[in-house]
């Protein structure tokens, strides 16, 4: 209980309020960046628990974890093309990306089912904080409707992510 206390903390800290504060209003190009980010940090997490993990239930999760999230940063890569908007790196996508690095590092200390459930503890606070930031944040501060769209499309796929990684700490008790 403690230490999935403390991993739903790391996670809440890697995103919570200051890690998504920001000056002025979010612009698309800044959103976009944020999204893709987050959709970074979960693949490279997911590629770790697929080189670290042997429980086949974590593997399964993490392969549907980079196949999902590849895909719509794929989605969004075509988008901002076809808009002709550069992404603009900012302060929460490196305060996500440090504190991702810093997380990655954390769990590579660990071995077997320490590391399953570690690394699934954070998939659920990991989810819950950027399906938060998605439907408080990132949403409701986009202009353009197509990115608005693909960004409810990924919460509701997000939220099927944290759906499945609480069913596999469920099991990993």
């Amino acid at each position: 209980m403690l230490f999935r206390l403390s991993a739903a903390i790391g996670a809440a800290m890697l995103l919570s309020s200051g890690a998504f504060a920001q000056s002025a209003k979010l612009t698309d190009p800044q959103i976009a960046h944020i999204a893709y980010t987050a959709g970074v940090i979960d693949v490279t997490a997911a590629k770790q628990a697929l080189e670290k993990s042997d429980n086949k239930d974590v593997k399964a999760f993490a392969n549907d974890m980079v196949r999902d999230h590849e895909a719509v940063n794929d989605k969004a890569l075509a988008l901002v093309k076809k808009l002709k908007v550069t992404p603009e790196d900012n302060d929460t996508s490196r305060t996500l990306s440090k504190n991702a690095a810093a997380k990655l590092q954390e769990l590579s200390k660990l071995k077997g089912s320490a590391f399953d459930k570690a690394y699934v503890d954070n998939e659920v606070a990991y989810h819950q904080a950027v399906d938060d930031a998605l439907e408080t944040l990132l949403i409701p501060s986009a202009s353009n409707a197509e990115l608005k769209s693909l960004l409810q499309t990924g919460l509701k796929i997000f939220q099927g992510h944290k759906q499945h990684a609480e069913q596999v700490a469920a099991e990993l008790k």
